[in-house]
């Protein structure tokens, strides 16, 4: 029988993890099942009840693998109620902060910073945390160009001091606030902007969601434009628009894994067929880099992998839930050992490249299915669940089967079975699981299932509070004390050639 301090603990440890869920899948935007006004309102209970309760773990969620929306969230929640933290809290946000906002795409925190000024907060810290942003910050001449509001508003909220004279602060002060009054600029790109005005030469000189409108206003055809443009092109802008390039050098395989498995399905059937060896051999690739030291190690691994009709997702993430399913099908292959990896789609198709978003989601069949045992009569090391929950053909089989599994036939646990879920239910304020005793972790980006799964780890119910507090801690120190200059943020804001 539980104490109440152990139920204590156990609710913790809960409503800890059911945040980490929310904060690494809920975007606020429309779901398949939910508006988006349902998933805003979900997520602001969350944030307010975790921060209330729990601060030192919500300042702690933003050294986990938690998504950009939830990080931005979470740095506003700290900076407006700084005065309910102790002094050391302070400081130990503070870190966080300045760790997070240097990993956070630039417009992303630009656009933090203007809610910051909306919402009045113009202490002291806040202001500090603004301008060593602005200070680390490679060419402040570039993102004035390409976010100049962002710019604007935050350099008026911290009073950033912008002198006379020819120095380059002095150059964007001038750019931003006295438009007009300098005949050119030393600046390269804010020289650019001004004769990109009334030169079409200079237009291709400007970051391309920039040179975009200018190319608008000038009446210049668009395939050429693209072409000229290229060079100063992003990765990711290369990869939106290489249907109308075709430009050989987009290296489909350097594509982060889930971004590489969006474009792959946004392409029609026919395209997939006739570059089945580029697309399978790109994604193969991005599996492999993304796996890293964990590949091959995870034994035999057996996968269920959802592409019923939920899966297309929603207006506004068209075709995510599937992609990261089709990208953790070739991430899982990478990390099981070799020849060891089985991976059934919820529609018996066979073909993982040409998987489309169809019919009901029959989970509890495809379970079965996985749960039998291997080449040589060996059960997996591993069953991976991708999918939404929804498990409707019929209702609740899967959750069934799993705990039959567990009870009757595995009770040592030989198989470790583990439920990733790309969709939060904002009527639940979780992901949707599948049975009590399976744990189930969110996830939005399939290179991050290995974290993940360690995760996962904690909603088994074996473990309390203390232990989810030690993993947090020393996410925390990992995060603080090393660097992390590997990981990429598809962010449109590179400068240069990208190669």
């Amino acid at each position: 029988m539980r104490t109440p301090e152990n139920s204590a603990d156990l609710v913790a440890a809960e409503d800890v993890l059911l945040f980490a869920n929310a904060a690494i899948t809920a975007t606020g935007q429309r779901e398949f099942r939910s508006g988006a006004l349902d998933q805003q309102l979900s997520l602001d209970f969350l944030h307010t009840y975790v921060r209330v309760n729990y601060r030192r773990v919500y300042a702690a969620s933003l050294a986990l693998d938690i998504n950009d929306h939830n990080a931005a969230r979470i740095v506003l929640g700290l900076l407006e109620t700084a005065g309910e933290a102790s002094a050391e809290e302070r400081r130990t946000e503070g870190r966080l902060i300045a760790a997070r906002l240097a990993l956070l795409p630039p417009q992303r925190v630009y656009r933090l910073f203007g809610e910051v000024r909306r919402a009045g907060i113009n202490n002291r810290r806040t202001r500090a945390i603004m301008r060593d942003w602005l200070a680390a910050r490679p060419d402040l001449g570039h993102d004035a160009v390409k976010y100049r509001s962002g710019v604007k508003t935050a350099a008026r909220h911290v009073h950033l001091r912008c002198p006379q004279g020819a120095e380059p602060l002095a150059e964007v002060g001038a750019f931003l606030f006295r438009p007009g009054k300098l005949p050119r600029y030393e600046h390269p790109l804010l020289d650019a902007w001004r004769r990109a005005h009334y030169e079409q030469g200079a237009v291709a000189e400007l970051p391309f969601s920039v040179a975009e409108g200018f190319a608008a206003r000038h009446g210049m055809k668009r395939e050429a434009f693209l072409k000229r443009a290229a060079p100063r092109m992003t990765r990711l802008e290369r990869l939106r628009t290489h249907a109308v390039t075709q430009r050989p050098d987009v290296d489909l395989a350097a594509m982060p894994l889930t971004r590489l498995a969006l474009y792959v399905l946004a392409l029609p059937f026919e395209q997939r067929a006739a570059r089945r060896a580029e697309l399978t051999g790109a994604l193969r690739t991005a599996a492999r880099r993304a796996a890293g030291r964990y590949a091959g190690s995870w034994g035999r691994v057996h996968a269920v992998l959802d592409d019923s009709f939920s899966s297309s997702g929603s207006g506004q993430k068209r075709r995510r839930p599937l992609a990261v399913a089709l990208a953790c099908h070739h991430l899982l292959e990478v990390l099981a050992e070799p020849g060891a990896y089985r991976g059934l789609w919820t529609s018996g198709r066979g073909d993982a490249l040409l998987v489309r978003p169809w019919g009901p989601t029959p989970l509890g069949m495809r379970v079965l299915d996985a749960l039998e045992p291997g080449p040589g009569g060996a059960a997996p090391d591993r069953l991976v669940i991708v999918s939404d929950g929804w498990d409707n053909a019929p209702a609740g089989l899967a959750g069934e089967v799993l705990r039959v599994w567990r009870a009757r036939l595995d009770p040592g646990r030989r198989t470790a079975v583990v439920h990733v879920n790309p969709v939060y239910d904002a009527d639940g304020f979780d992901v949707r699981r599948l049975a009590a005793g399976v744990p189930t972790a969110g996830i939005r980006d399939a290179e991050d299932l290995p974290a993940l799964v360690e995760i996962a780890r904690f909603a088994e119910g074996r473990t309390g509070a203390a232990e989810l507090h030690a993993y947090l801690d020393r996410r925390v120190a990992l995060f603080l004390g090393e660097k992390d200059t590997e990981k990429e943020t598809e962010n449109e804001t590179e400068k240069g050639t990208m190669s």
